[in-house]
């Protein structure tokens, strides 16, 4: 069968409509004491960043409208519409991040190479995700309804809401508040400056 997807007046007045953002820093810390301890080379600048771990940073929730139609043989047509809220998490991934990626620059100072930023996580709200509309074409009465295509709407969604979120900047927004919580963190620890290194 043929998916192909609707535009309607009322999806694209609501399409990538952000109704919250929320910024949030996760910080874990060995101990009140290491946290405090002056750093003396990269292999104890890693250890230090890497006690945040996986570290997600922003949140934003969007609610998008998706309207799919689908063709029936051999005529007819079902539609449905689709509100659909989800959160949007993103951050940057800790893991990979090694000694290479550290470099001392004087006394109390570093440079720091971050895994760039993505989108851990999108989570379908479901409290607020419901059937708007569906129905079929009134001249084929007799087409039955398909219980999947509620579904592929779902599906739908996710991909416009994660190039939503995209669109809104949520990566670079992510970056920028890693690098703050991770120069708070080393600063803390006896760091006197730290500057971030973008590209390859």
């Amino acid at each position: 069968m043929l998916i192909t997807r609707m535009r309607w007046a009322l999806a694209g007045a609501l399409a990538g409509m952000l109704l919250a953002a929320g910024v949030f820093v996760w910080l874990r810390r060995s101990s009140a004491g290491s946290a405090r301890t002056p750093m003396a080379d990269p292999p104890a600048m890693v250890r230090q960043i890497q006690q945040l771990q996986e570290i997600v940073s922003v949140k934003y929730v969007v609610q998008k409208v998706i309207g799919l139609e689908e063709k029936k043989i051999p005529v007819g047509s079902e539609k449905i519409l689709l509100i659909v809220q989800a959160e949007v998490l993103a951050g940057v991934d800790l893991t990979p991040l090694s000694e290479v990626d550290v470099r001392r620059e004087g006394p109390g100072a570093w440079a720091i190479r971050l895994p760039p930023p993505r989108i851990l996580h999108i989570v379908i709200d479901d409290r607020h995700t419901q059937v708007w509309d569906r129905k079929i074409t009134w001249w084929t009465p007799w087409v039955p309804y398909n219980p999947d295509l509620e579904r592929q709407a779902r599906l739908a969604a996710r991909e416009a809401i994660e190039k939503a979120a995209l669109e809104m900047g949520i990566l670079d927004h992510a970056r920028r508040s890693v690098e703050a919580g991770i120069q708070s963190l080393l600063r803390n620890a006896g760091a006197q400056s730290v500057r971030f290194l973008h590209g390859t």
